[in-house]
């Protein structure tokens, strides 16, 4: 399939997709005339960059990881067994960020609650 094919099935603009290519994340095959040309497998590809992206991994991490991700009846596993650290790390690095956050809702919620209902009334007016 051709690139346009590709962004249609995965929501992932032309730009992007290139980008990835740049970032050794994707490897098209190259036409005769110099398209590219993109895998059934590529859909999917694209498709855990995005996962791996919105959990706030970096690229040049995805592009080691991406080998060792293997699809098993029950969901992925990780063939790479010298990555299963550095997953572990990525995992604890987002919950210290999730209960930072949580932290900061809780503050924010309790300064609202003790406030009056609504902005206080603007200065000279």
């Amino acid at each position: 399939m051709r690139i346009g094919e590709l962004t249609r099935r995965t929501g992932v603009s032309i730009r992007l997709l290139r980008y990835y290519e740049e970032q050794d994340l994707l490897h098209p095959e190259r036409s005769s005339s110099g398209y590219r040309e993109y895998v059934e497998a590529d859909v999917t590809r694209v498709r855990r960059i995005q996962a791996l992206l919105a959990a706030g991994m970096g690229t040049r991490r995805i592009a080691r990881l991406l080998p060792c991700l293997v699809q098993h009846e029950d969901g992925l596993r990780l063939s790479c067994a010298d990555l299963y650290g550095v997953l572990v790390a990525e995992r604890n690095s987002l919950l210290d960020r999730i209960a930072s956050l949580n932290a900061s809702v809780t503050a924010l919620t309790a300064i609202i609650e003790a406030s009056p209902a609504g902005p206080p009334p603007a200065h000279g007016r």
